[in-house]
Parts: structure tokens; sequence; C-alpha cells
């Protein structure tokens, strides 16, 4: 431990404040070289577009740097060096990075000395240059963070006051300011330190002293990243806690449990451009009211075996029906519709055939593709489960025996008045200026002089509201197939017309519907929002029914999609062509019912709602009261979608120092027999997160973060090498046994796998492994409310049996939030007793209903196999440059290595599930819904059930090639159960156990093979 000139402590580890930053280029004005030193992350330094540029760091004198942290924006460097320097021009290598994944990266354990530090770039990730956020540089080794000094005894009795002898600090603003004015008790005194990120404060107790709270009150100029620290000798010092989100304000901090004579707050980063100023710091003993006190623990119980299993509850008839066929032959399909923003072919760059207008695809002077941004075709209107969804019927007369000239007869059943007409069917092929949207035919109105749709309810189950399906003057009749210009062989007018026929079965229809609504009779409905919106623009085949699209020339046209494409069946989300990949794990079934369509829509509601607040997280919705105040005092996220980003995965373990509230840490205690049950301070899952009865936040404590990472490196049979790396964790408080961190599973297809039939999954277990060693096991679990032995098909482990109980479990364990499968926070860490704990109040039935049916109705993206009919010259969208061919080799590879021996590729779900959209559907999860042993490696020594600490669920793959789209930077992405692999070599090459020899048969591919594999999975 070094010692501080002046008599004072100097802190282990402190943060180096650069005087200045150089640069060898800046792309532009706005992104030079201190904006990478400005302690805002929402400002870059961005280099011109070659590998041989540079960024420096002037910290004015000769510092020792230990540690280096970047935070790169999406053009990252993926091999540089950083270097030191006493003199700008004669330079030393402390650290050579390769493979670089970008994201957040903090390399420890370096040793230089140097004014000036470097990195150095000498391969870039894209066409761009290097851009980052962030770069800080640390002296000295971390502090550590246990074993903690002196804990002490549990107390029984409310807590105490207690008042420093002295306080100091570092060099201090002016002299009056000193650190004596944050321990003088008055509020309008303050200590202010210079302006240094590595500024600091201690209180000295005079002697060892318990100390249970601390407060910090601090004025405008706030530490946004910081430490407090302990010491019994002013020299030696113990992390208690790492803040790296100050809030300002006042920050509270329960639960510290220690016996220190100092305690000291470290800064790391400033919030503004001064130093870091407090009006006061209050201390308190350990006390009843400032500390968690063990509870009562019992184990989960698991059954046995499979004896006695039940299946799942079944539906004769389903909620409502999507499609149904009259006795003269009739065909009648009726699906959901919500309110959209614009349209599916409009995205962030205007785009043109040649000759038509501008086409901001590509940059005219490089070459290059534009990327000015998304549209607005996949996201969420404000107020969007507000009187914003409404459903569609088409009378489909064209197999009727006899019939020449079919019709279709379209009906909307809305809940608030509609202008007429409102739908626009078969797009304007024959237009050469028709790209983002634009139609052929309006329909024809049964009655043109009525100019606005009263609302109409929605129609009973399996029969017509009315006779012949004409329901008013409102309803549209398309008779045929309008009339348009012919096109020749690269789409443009030929001179010909092709004039208007009778509709035939097989005709492609695109329809898309739209709401106009009025101000009077949104206002009726005490409704002040949007009265215009589009929708969803859907393929209907005459003869047949909707269809997931894609498009083709001329100019994206649709067409439906081939059957092998379709993951998720039927309800499949259509390619995407308004660069929304953000939402593409957002979206409902793509023939999801009237109804169920506004179901669709509370549930997600709730999914963004805070529990703790009631506020949704995208602006403009209103607050939902009834969820205010539902969540307990600690948590880990407040609402559903604060782990499951955008309905994917969680944000990856990345960085040291990273707070892991967006994951679950599982935890337990391991008895000597091998029994496992909730910590007693913990739980079952450790709640990091915590505010106060008036929603201010508060720091038990409780924080687990990365503390490291394990790596090593592989080598494939090409001579390409890989970086395996997992994070390890660091826990503020006591250190359990038995740990599993775990991130969030993406929440797309649960409904077609929790559809899927119990016999089906149960035929794929092997008594006895097969040649490759694949066995499959299935896990099965209690039914939380009944009892039952069920099937467990969701969790890491298979450990919940149905949507419902993967929900509930959420609610309880990562949010604090009470159900009627859970109604007591106590379930979590005493299920013996859970069902006679007196209820508490959460979520009710009809909610947790909604929360269900919205994760059952989640669609998955389609299969992106084929190449998109994109007009010559226009860059098509990133997830759309695909090569059919190498995927198509891919598939293959897939099966050659036998590696659909667990990610079985098509399964078929059962007739019975209450939502028709899942019933009698092809699928392509990629999964067996079985646990397999993956090697030690993966283990986590966690049991659930049948599934031991080195077995998991096969994890579906499909929707997996959207995983970066959805997470919104590719940086945060990580694979496996705890997402330690950065991309998906990583996460094939971690495979052990009974995927060995498929790993060894990847890590033996050629390069181009290897590619063409990894093509077809991000096709997925």
């Amino acid at each position: 431990m070094r010692k501080s000139q002046g008599g004072a402590a100097k802190v282990t580890e402190t943060v180096l404040t650069p005087v200045a930053a150089t640069a060898s280029s800046s792309e532009r004005g706005d992104l030079g070289a201190s904006a990478a030193i400005d302690g805002n992350e929402g400002t870059r330094w961005g280099s011109g577009f070659s590998d041989d540029q540079f960024l420096t760091l002037d910290f004015g004198a000769s510092v020792a740097i230990n540690r280096v942290r970047i935070a790169w924006e999406n053009a990252h460097a993926t091999e540089y060096e950083l270097q030191v320097s006493d003199d700008n021009r004669n330079w030393t290598t402390i650290k050579l990075v390769q493979n670089s994944q970008g994201g957040t990266e903090d390399w420890s354990g370096l040793s230089g000395t140097g004014r000036y530090l470097r990195m150095k770039g000498l391969k870039r990730s894209s066409q761009y240059g290097y851009s980052i956020f962030e770069m800080q540089a640390f002296s000295g080794a971390p502090a550590s963070p246990a074993p903690q000094p002196d804990p002490v005894p549990q107390p029984t009795t409310p807590s105490a006051l207690l008042k420093p002898v002295a306080a100091t600090s570092s060099p201090v603003e002016n002299a009056g300011l000193s650190a004596a004015a944050a321990i003088d008790g008055l509020a309008n005194t303050r200590w202010a330190s210079t302006r240094d990120d590595g500024a600091w404060i201690q209180f000295d107790f005079g002697a060892k002293t318990p100390i249970g709270y601390m407060k910090l009150v601090w004025e405008n100029a706030y530490a946004k990243q910081y430490s407090l620290l302990a010491s019994d000798d002013g020299q030696t010092w113990t992390q208690l806690r790492l803040v790296n989100n100050g809030q300002g304000g006042t920050e509270e901090f329960f639960n510290l449990g220690i016996s220190a004579r100092y305690i000291r707050m470290q800064g790391i980063a400033r919030a503004t451009q001064y130093g870091y100023s407090l009006f006061e710091a209050v201390f308190k003993s350990p006390g009843s009211d400032n500390t968690i006190m063990p509870g009562a623990t019992s184990a989960f119980a698991y059954p046995a075996n499979g004896d006695g299993l039940l299946p799942l509850p079944s539906s004769a008839a389903p909620q409502e029906s999507l499609q149904f066929t009259l006795p003269d032959g009739t065909l009648v399909t009726r699906f959901g519709a919500r309110g959209f923003a614009r349209h599916g072919r409009e995205r962030g760059e205007d785009w043109n055939e040649i000759g038509y207008g501008p086409n901001e695809t590509v940059d005219p002077a490089t070459g290059q593709a534009v990327d000015k941004g998304p549209g607005n075709y996949l996201t969420f209107v404000p107020q969007y489960f507000k009187n914003r969804t409404w459903g569609v019927e088409i009378i489909d007369n064209s197999r009727v025996p006899g019939v020449t000239k079919p019709t279709l007869v379209v009906n909307q059943y809305t809940t608030v008045d509609f202008l007429s007409g409102g739908i626009a069917f078969f797009r304007a092929i024959d237009r050469p200026g028709v790209t983002g949207y634009g139609w052929m035919a309006p329909g024809e109105l049964v009655d043109n002089n009525v100019k606005v749709c009263k609302p109409t309810a929605y129609p009973a189950a399996g029969q017509l509201a009315a006779p012949g399906g004409i329901n008013g003057a409102c309803t549209l009749l398309v008779k045929q197939y309008p009339g348009m210009n012919g096109l020749d062989a690269n789409g443009f007018p030929n001179g010909t017309h092709i004039p208007a026929r009778p509709l035939v079965v097989g005709d492609v229809i695109e329809v898309s519907p739209s709401m106009f609504s009025t101000t009077e009779s949104m206002l009726a409905k005490g409704d002040n929002g949007g009265i215009r919106y589009y929708s969803q623009e859907w393929t209907y085949v005459v003869g047949s029914g909707l269809r997931p699209w894609y498009g083709v020339q001329p100019r994206l046209n649709s067409v439906p999609l081939p059957a092998e494409t379709l993951s998720g069946g039927l309800g499949s989300v259509s390619y995407n062509y308004s660069d929304n990949g953000l939402f593409m794990f957002q979206q409902p079934h793509n023939n999801i019912g009237m109804q169920n369509m506004q179901r669709f829509v509370e549930g997600r509601r709730l999914v963004h709602t805070n529990f703790t607040t009631g506020a949704h997280n995208e602006a403009g919705n209103v607050r939902y009261e009834p969820a205010v105040g539902l969540q307990g005092q600690r948590f880990n996220q407040s609402a559903c979608i604060g782990c499951h980003v955008n309905n994917g995965r969680s944000p990856a373990p990345m960085a040291v120092n990273q707070r892991l509230d967006n994951m679950s840490v599982r935890v337990a205690v391991t008895a000597v027999d091998g029994s496992q049950a909730p910590h007693p301070l913990y739980g079952s899952t450790v709640q990091m997160n915590a505010v106060s009865s008036s929603g201010t936040p508060q720091n038990w404590g409780l924080g687990v973060r990365v503390g490291g990472f394990e790596a090593r490196t592989v080598k494939l049979a090409d001579g390409t090498s890989v970086e395996l790396r997992k994070p390890t964790l660091a826990f503020e408080g006591a250190v359990p046994d038995t740990v599993s961190l775990r991130a969030a599973q993406p929440m797309l297809g649960t409904g077609l796998l929790e559809a899927v039939p119990e016999a089906d999954i149960l035929a794929r277990v092997r008594s006895t492994p097969d040649e490759d060693g694949v066995k499959g096991t299935a896990n099965f679990v209690f039914d939380p409310e009944s009892g039952a032995v069920r099937l467990g098909r969701f969790g890491w482990k298979a450990s919940k049996a149905s949507l419902r109980h993967q929900a509930a479990a959420a609610l309880l364990q990562d949010m604090a939030v009470t159900s009627p499968v859970y109604p007591n926070r106590s379930c979590t860490t005493d299920p013996a007793g859970c069902k006679s704990a007196q209820a508490q109040r959460g979520v009710t039935e009809s909610e947790l209903q909604l929360i269900s049916q919205y994760l059952a109705l989640v669609a998955v993206p389609a299969q992106r196999s084929l190449p998109s009919g994109f007009p010559k010259g226009v860059a098509p969208l990133d997830e759309h440059r695909v090569d059919p061919q190498q995927i198509s080799v891919g598939s293959k590879l897939f099966q050659a290595m036998r590696c659909a021996a667990c990610h079985t590729v098509e399964m078929k779900t059962g007739p019975g599930h209450l939502l028709a959209e899942l019933r009698n559907q092809t699928i392509r999860p990629y999964t067996d819904l079985l646990l397999h042993d993956m090697g030690s490696e993966l283990g986590d020594k966690v049991v659930e059930g049948q599934a031991k600490g080195n077995m998991w669920r096969t994890a579906p793959l499909w929707g997996i090639g959207y995983t970066e789209k959805v997470m919104g930077n590719s940086a945060q992405v990580g694979y496996l159960h705890d997402g330690r692999a950065r991309n998906l070599t990583e996460a094939i090459m971690w495979h052990g156990g009974e995927a060995s020899r498929s790993r060894d048969r990847f890590a033996a591919l050629p390069k181009s093979d290897r590619e063409a594999l990894l093509a077809f999975l991000r096709s997925l």
C-alpha cells in the first residue's frame, strides 16, 4: 500500500484526470478529441476513416497507469495498442488488444508510467474510423471488496446517530469550503473539492466504530461515479460500495454492517465541470432500521420424476376464432390491427428508382451505404393501448362452387368512429414513383354517402355479424384485380395496359388498413391523443388467408414467404423494410385475432410499466395507476423491460465494475448432503436495488458487479484464435457458496413453445446417449397453484411449466411484485410457507393473464434466407444483405455437424391451446426443450429438479440473427446463460459435455464453411 505525501493516506486506486486530449484526426468538428474526456457518454471522438488513427490523453505530468477503461461507440477498433510516453514522441506499448469486440473494455493489471496515454488504432471494425465515448485511466490497484473489516452482530434495536471527530480531504476549491463543513450539521455550508475526478473526503470517528448507515447530501456538483471505502489505519482500505450511476441530491447507504475508524468517499468521475461538493454527511450505528435480518428459508420442491405427469390444461374452443369456413365454402378471415405512425417501406432514408426522385441510401461521393436512422413503422404510438386497436374481417367466396367472379367483403370492427373507407388494397407496382407506400384501389363502399362509420361490436365466433357479411354502409367490396400498366423485365411501364379482371384463387393482395377517427369521438372516450393512424401491411392470398410476406422486384412488391422460412408458423413476422429492427421482438402474431390485439397491447403496457411509479417507459403514455406501489422495497428492476431489452436479452457483462441488476443472480446455500435452499439474506435471487416509501433510491449493499474476467484462448483448425472469457462476480455483501448469473432470455415465440404437446417433447428423451454422447433429459416441476406434476419447459433449466408460472416467478424474484401464483414476497425465500403466508398487494388475476397472454402472442421473425427486391442503386438494409447460397450451405452444415441433435429444427404445436394463433402450427424453434449436460465449464452448481449443475435447457435459436438489432448496440450482446459469449463463435466454442463433438466439428471447419454456418445462424 502506497502512502500519500503530507501525512494523508492515498487511496489504493485513483482516477487520473487529463488536462487535454489530442487525436490524429476528427471526422467532424463536433467529434473532437476532448469529447472523449468530458465525462459525458453522450458525446464522442470520431476519427478519420483509416486504420492508422490515434487518441492521446495528456495528464500534465508523469503518472503511473495501471488500468484503462474505454467506452467504444459502434465503430471500434478490432486491434489496437495502449501506449505511454513522457515526451509524446517515444512510445512504449503496455497493452496489445486483438479481436476486440468493442463495447466497454476495462483493462486492469497494466504497468506503465508517462505523461501521455495513447490508444493507437491498428485495425477498424467497419468502414468508418474509430469512435470513443469516453477513455479513462487509473493509477494504483483497486481496493479490496472483501473481506469487510470486522462485521458487526445483527442488531435488534433502532440505530443512533454517529458524529465523526474530524473530516479531511484532497485539496479544496477554497478555504471556506473545507471538509469540516460536511459534518457541521448546517444545511447551508458545504465542502467542495478542486476540479479533479480523483478528489476525496474522509471521515474519522477517532476509534473503530460500528457503522450501519451513511447519507450524502450533495450540492449540484455531485459524483457520477465514486466508491465508499473503510479503513482502520487510514492506509489500507476496503471497498464498501461502488456507485456507477450517482444521481446527486440525497443518497443513502444502508446495511453497511462494519466496524472501522475511517470512511472515505473516493471520487471517480464528476457529473459537472466543477469538483465534488457535499452539504452534509450523516452516519448511524447499525440498527434494526438499517440492517437486513436473516429470514426463514426452505428448499424449493421438485418431483423425483415424471410419475403422475399432467399436461397443461387445454381448451376445446379457442378464446377467439381467426378463420372459419361457412357451409357453402365461403372463407372468413379475421385479424386485429393497431395504430401505426408510418408505412412499412419507409426507412430513415428516402429511396427511389433512378430518375424518379432522391436516393439517400448511398453516399454519392464514397458509394458507401448511408444510415439516417429508422423509419416509424413497427413502433408503438403514444396511448397505443387505448382506443387504437380494431378488427378486420375478410369474407372470401372464391372457393364457393359456381362462383366465377369472386368478391371480398371487408368489414372493420371498431370502438370509436372511423372515417369511411380507410383500407387500401393492391400495392401499386405499376407506378415507379411508389416506393415507401402506395396502392391501386381503396375498395368499393356499399354506400359512398356515409362519411363516418360508427363503432361496430365484435362478431360472435364462427358466424357472420349480418347476412351475407354486409354489416352496413361502411362495408367494403373488392370485386376485381384492378387494371394496371404493363411492366418490362426491370419493373418499368412498357407502354401496354393490363385490364382489370376478376379475382382468382391464389391472387396476392396487399391490405393496408388505417384508423382515421374524429376528435369528437375520441374525446367522448376521454382520449385527447392523436386521431390519424396507419396500420400494419398484410398480404392476403385469395382463397387461403393471411400470409407473412417479403418484398421482391419491382420495388419490394409483397409476396408470401415460403413455408420453410416461417420460423413461427403462420404468425411469423414479415420482413422488415422500415429499419425498425429494434422492435422485431415486440410484434404480435401476423394473424392475431381482433380482440387478442387489444389483449396484446394491454399486456405490453404492463410489461413496460414501472411497478413502483406506474410510469410507462415510453414517452406519451399515461401512468398506470393500479401499478403504483406494487413493488417491494428491494428489487432488481422496476419493469420487465428493464432486463428484457426490447423483449430480447439482458445487456451482457462486458466491463469490470459493471453492475448486474439487468441480469439475475441466483443464489443458494448448499448443505453437506447436497440439498439446496435459498440464501437467508438474499433469498433465491439477489435483489440489488431499493427505494424508500417515498420513492427515494436507497443503497442496501446488495449490489453484484463484474469483478473481473477469467480468459483463455483456443485455436481453430485454420489457426484462428478465439478468446473465451467469463465474468467473475464481486458481491458488496455476503458471498453465497452457490451462485449462478443468469441473463434474461428473449421473449419471442414462447406461446408456441407452450403449445407443443408434452408427448412430443418427451419422445425426444433418450434413455441412453447416442453416438455423440447426446442424451436429453426432461425436467419436471410442481404446478405452484395446483401441485400437479408438469413438464418443465421455460427458464434456463426448464424449471417453469407455463408462461403464467414463468411470469409470476419473474415478477416475484426480479421485481418483488406478488401475484395470485405467489401472493407473498416470502415465497422466494420460504416456498414451503408460501401458501400459508398472508397475501400482499400485487398484480391482479386479470393483469397476470394479460402479461401471460402477451408473452404467448409475441411473434417470431421469419428466417431471412431470401434476397429482397430493392431497386438498382438502393442500398439494402443491413438485415437483408443475405447470400442465399451461403445460408443454404450453412443449413446443411448445421445438420451434418449434428447441432440439430439438441437444437431440434421443426416441431408442431397441438390443437388445444386457448389461443387459436398457437394451434396446429409448424414451427422451427431450434430447441428440443430438454436438458443437456453442457460440461463443467458452463456449470453453475445450481440444482433445479432434474437439472444438475452442468445441465441446461437447449436455448431456442429462432430470432438469434436479430439479437444485435434488438439490443440496439451490438457491443452489449452476450450469449449463453450468463452472457459470457460476445459472439456466436465464442458461444459455440464454450459448448462442452454432450455438445463437445459438434463443437469440435465446428472448430475443424475451413473458414468458408465456418462463415456459412454463422451466416445461417444470423438468418434465423
